[in-house]
């Protein structure tokens, strides 16, 4: 067996030359221009004959010589990518130097030309003025060389990583050829197993990426790699699919680009970073597999797509609408009228705008829908046809029965990040919006056995809002996400043969980390157990509801001001022991509280901490929407605390680009930027909120970009165990699936329990929808208070039910009405009764009083912090298991609503059960010496007068440190073992100092309470 490289070369040339390609030579190559001038002028001779014959009148015997100047400037001001989908002109003269296959087929000029292109392929291919080195095989087009594969073999003893080195070390960047954009689009190295890409030459800083289909095929669920090839090589599928003529010639009109990014160099200041972009493999097959099947079978599908964070979606997506607003059926009419992409992220709107830019170069072909523009001007895009729109799912509500002509209409809807929002009500509107509602009404109208032009005359507000559910023959999805829910996967989802649901096209999450694309956040993970003792120093010991309780004292331990400063030591002395220190020195934190008090509290803190040690090499930032009122405090909203060092106050819409700059470290967030936040010089996060699912895959998903100098990450977690953690990633590890489609007659179910209850009958409702179908048409300024006069029996009703069986009631009417939505997502019922119901609950769910507990408001007075140790309880990688069972999710098999465990319990009782726990892991050192001297603190009646008579800052830095060191020594006689270790370090002395004094302060200008 020949075994050599050469061998190699020959079977990857003998299976090109059989698809079309021709042999080629170098005797009429131009090394020093880098072009093959005699193919160039034959390709436009045969396809352009006429422009040609005018070119050569006008310039003679110099006609080649002026080609070949005029095609390198235009190569040099424009690059040859735009050159060649634009070509470019020469005293008025327009010259194509290569032909793209056409959308449709009516034009036999066109494909001709298309079939003209001259296509060839080198081997040993020599480039150089300097020397005789070679390429060991090049493609060409019209002479122009453009693709560049360097091969070897392992059977003599070298791999794909001996194809890299050849180019970044033996090739001079300097060479014409290899200049950006100038000549080689795409540089391969390729093995027997493996192959990877680039499309610049930087020498050492070469930057090489994977092109490989993924261990067990592309667009299935394996990590990094090849799967074996029965019929051949490993890697034939380059030569054998993507370098093939049409494949090549598509992504070089519709695929490749340039990409714009703004990066940091090195000394943090921002750089506009260009480069060219190539299909990454799992791209190109997704999106083409996809059109492939839509030009197959028309429109009407779902696909859902579940590529992970580093796939490279947004150039996904962009590639994908665009290949959809150019897709003709067999007859060459276009399939799709209009394609919408719907998406929150600001930053696709401009990307999508620019890449579509870049292959037809027409404005207009993308409407943006921004934040600037209403909800009318999305139905102006969707009157007239644009051929792609760019929305939020926000603005279809208000227009969705003000677009026209949808009838006998295609619409193609491209879904970025797909969850359960897709079955709420804005989603439910942009079907109304968008389908092909005569459909429907024909098929209604069958079961109903009438006409549709008795349906239509019935005008009946019902019929027009069930025409929506459902899936449409006039619609097709395509959603995008990393983290697929259970309702996701079952509307956009594939079902098998046995019913299960699968995505259309999986780049998994463990691919992603092995190709290098993302690293993996589970591989460096801590965590902390918070261990506490809590007791009630009040006489009154009141019954409680256990639940709520529970959720008051647990809120109360971890706002305490001792536990906070635990934590906040942790936190501050971690990021600049090893975070600073990553990443060149510009490595950034985040704080993930559980509450906006929460986050307000935690940033008080860092910063005092901070202060109290005088660091200067780290400052934060908080996020949280809204305001949040502190008790004996003022009132805190983001901006008000996110200030520049000038003392300008941070908008909310700049604080990502101020936290990437260099003033700014860490970031405190509640909510906020847990999701679609893409900074890559975030590397270390900590956690105090509980976590679970999707929403805590998406939160410490913030960490996994990649960025130059950026190898690993850390997350110190105080709320989650590594088991939760583990847990809530493992169904998207790889491919995640669903068990089997929801019995949608379920929901008679639940109509049952809601009727069981007898708070309204059918009467109740029927009053109610004729109030509602009449205002539906015009609303007069009586009906809304009529229906909440036919609602007001019920909740009167309602308010004399018990506590158990109100929560229960409230807890069905809102599972009615989410399942209901959901269910009418996927099918249509068309059960008139049931749609009314769900209408009526709509409009009851809003009125129904909630439950009250009174006697909740004054359990955190009552509680005292006894003891506190703050235990680890992990530290490493949390891995995950491969092709695991916890990859599918399951479909619920009932509706039953848990009825609230509410037993009412003494607090001394709930605090005993809570302590038991932790029962011999305290010594006296874990005594939290706080309670102590803050009960100590408060009984200082002089204190409260300068409390209420002083700002914070003068009582907090100049008042209490005098009363707190007799406090403290007072203490400290009465109790020299628990008081000690005050005496004996100074930093854990100024926290618990600085700690009573603000939580002192907070309590003297609250009024005289017992609360400590």
């Amino acid at each position: 067996m020949d075994k050599k490289e050469k061998r190699f070369e020959e079977d990857i040339e003998s299976s090109l030359l059989k698809s079309g390609y021709e042999k080629g030579n170098l005797k009429t190559y131009d090394r020093e221009r880098a072009i093959d001038m005699p193919k160039l002028i034959a390709f436009i001779e045969k396809t352009q004959p006429k422009q040609w014959e005018r070119y050569t009148k006008m310039y003679g015997e110099k006609a080649e010589e002026k080609l070949y100047r005029r095609f390198q400037d235009s190569v040099d001001t424009q690059g040859l990518l735009y050159v060649l989908r634009h070509g470019f002109k020469d005293r008025g003269i327009s010259l194509k130097v290569c032909a793209f296959r056409p959308n449709s087929t009516l034009s036999d000029k066109v494909m001709a030309d298309y079939d003209a292109n001259i296509l060839t392929e080198t081997r040993q291919f020599r480039y150089s003025t300097e020397n005789e080195n070679s390429i060991d095989i090049v493609l060409s087009l019209n002479g122009i060389p453009v693709v560049a594969l360097e091969l070897k073999d392992q059977l003599t003893g070298q791999s794909v990583a001996n194809a890299m080195r050849q180019w970044e070390e033996d090739r001079n960047p300097k060479e014409l050829c290899f200049h950006r954009d100038t000549r080689f689009l795409v540089y391969f190295a390729v093995d027997l197993y493996e192959v990877k890409m680039t499309t610049e030459l930087k020498g050492k800083d070469t930057y090489f990426l994977p092109f490989n289909q993924g261990s067990n095929g592309a667009g299935k669920v394996g990590g990094a790699g090849n799967p074996e090839n029965p019929d051949g090589y490993a890697t034939s599928y380059l030569w054998e699919h993507v370098l093939q003529k049409d494949t090549l010639m598509t992504i070089i009109q519709k695929y490749m680009l340039h990409e714009y990014k703004e990066t940091l160099d090195k000394n943090g200041k921002k750089r506009i970073k260009e480069r060219m972009i190539f299909p990454r493999y799992h791209q190109l097959d997704a999106v083409s597999k996809m059109l492939a099947d839509v030009k197959e079978n028309g429109a009407g599908k779902n696909y859902l797509i579940q590529h992970s964070a580093g796939s490279g979606k947004s150039n996904s997506i962009a590639w994908l609408a665009y290949g959809l607003s150019n897709l003709f059926d067999r007859n060459d009419e276009p399939i799709f009228r209009s394609v919408i992409v719907v998406t929150d992220r600001r930053v696709l709107d401009s990307q999508l705008q620019d890449t579509i830019y870049q292959f037809d170069h027409v404005r207009g072909t993308v409407v943006r829908i921004d934040r600037s523009k209403t909800s009318k001007d999305l139905r102006d895009a969707i009157n007239a046809g644009s051929k792609i729109i760019i929305t939020t799912l926000q603005k279809f509500p208000v227009i969705f029965d003000q677009v026209e002509g949808t009838e006998g209409k295609n619409f193609a809807v491209i879904v970025d990040e797909a969850h359960s929002s897709q079955t709420g009500n804005s989603a439910k509107k942009l079907k109304a919006a968008l389908a092909d509602k005569e459909v429907s009404l024909k098929e209604f109208a069958e079961m109903e056995a009438k006409s549709e032009e008795e349906m239509k005359d019935e005008e009946d507000i019902i019929v027009e809002q069930m025409l929506a559910h459902g899936q449409h023959k006039n619609l097709s999805f395509f959603a995008f996400t990393a983290t697929p829910k259970r309702q996701t996967l079952e509307t956009f989802g594939t079902p098998d043969a046995e019913g299960h649901y699968h995505p259309y096209h999986v780049y998994s999450m463990k691919q992603a980390i092995e190709e290098g694309f993302i690293l993996n956040v589970l591989d460096h993970y801590m965590t902390y157990k918070d261990c506490y003792k809590l007791v009630n120093e009040t006489p009154d010991n009141p019954e409680v509801p256990v639940s709520k309780a529970v959720k008051v004292i647990k809120k109360y331990e971890t706002l305490h001001p001792y536990v906070l400063s635990q934590k906040v030591a942790i936190i501050v002395e971690t990021y600049r022991s090893i975070t600073a220190h990553k990443i060149g020195g510009r490595a950034k934190a985040m704080v993930v509280t559980a509450s906006r008090l929460h986050a307000v509290r935690y940033y008080q803190e860092i910063r005092r901490y901070i202060a109290e040690k005088g660091y200067k090499d780290i400052d934060i930032l908080v996020a949280f929407s809204g305001e949040v009122e502190v008790e004996g405090e003022d009132t805190y909203t983001e901006v008000g605390m996110n200030k520049r060092q000038d003392g300008t106050h941070i908008k909310e819409n700049q604080l990502p680009e101020e936290f990437s700059g260099d003033e700014y470290q860490m970031l405190v967030v509640a909510e906020k930027y847990q999701t679609g936040f893409d900074e890559p010089l975030l590397h270390t996060m900590f956690v105090d909120k509980k976590l679970k699912g999707v929403k805590a895959v998406q939160t410490l998903s913030r960490l996994n970009r990649t960025c130059p100098g950026k190898h690993d990450t850390l997350i110190i977690d105080f709320a989650n165990t590594d088991e939760e953690i583990r847990d809530a990633f493992q169904p998207f590890y790889e491919e995640t699936t669903l068990d089997k489609a929801v019995d949608v007659n379920l929901i008679y179910d639940t109509q049952s329990k809601l009727r069981s209850y007898m708070l309204y009958d059918d009467e109740t409702v029927q009053k109610f929808m004729e109030v509602y179908r009449k205002s539906g048409k015009e609303q007069s300024a009586a009906d809304l208070g009529i229906i909440t006069g036919i609602l007001k029996p019920v909740t009167a009703e309602f308010s004399r039910l018990s506590d158990d069986k109100r929560f229960m009631f409230k807890k069905t009417v809102r599972n009615f009405c989410k399942w209901y939505s959901y269910i009418t997502t996927i099918t249509r019922m068309f059960d008139r009764d049931l749609e009314e119901e769900y209408i009526f609950c709509q409009y009851l769910d809003k009125l129904l009083p909630g439950i009250h507990d009174p006697d909740m408001e004054n359990i955190e007075d009552k509680l005292k912090l006894r003891y506190y140790k703050l235990k680890q309880t992990f530290d490493g990688d949390i891995g995950l298991a491969e092709s695991s069972d916890d990859s599918q999710l399951k479909t619920p098999k009932g509706v039953d609503v848990k009825p609230r465990e509410e037993n009412d319990k003494e607090l001394n009782e709930i605090l005993e059960s809570i302590n038991s726990q932790y029962n011999g892991i305290f010594t006296e050192d874990d005594r939290v010496v706080t309670t102590t001297l803050f009960v100590k603190a408060k009984a200082e009646k002089e204190l409260k007068e300068y409390a209420k008579n002083n700002d914070r800052q003068v009582y907090v830095r100049s008042i209490f440190p005098e009363f707190f060191e007799k406090i403290a020594m007072e203490c400290y006689m009465s109790q020299m073992g628990a008081f000690k270790k005050l005496f004996e370090n100074k930093d854990m002395y100024n926290a618990i100092m600085n700690a009573i004094a603000s939580e002192s302060f907070r309590e003297f200008n609250r009024g005289d309470t017992d609360a400590g």
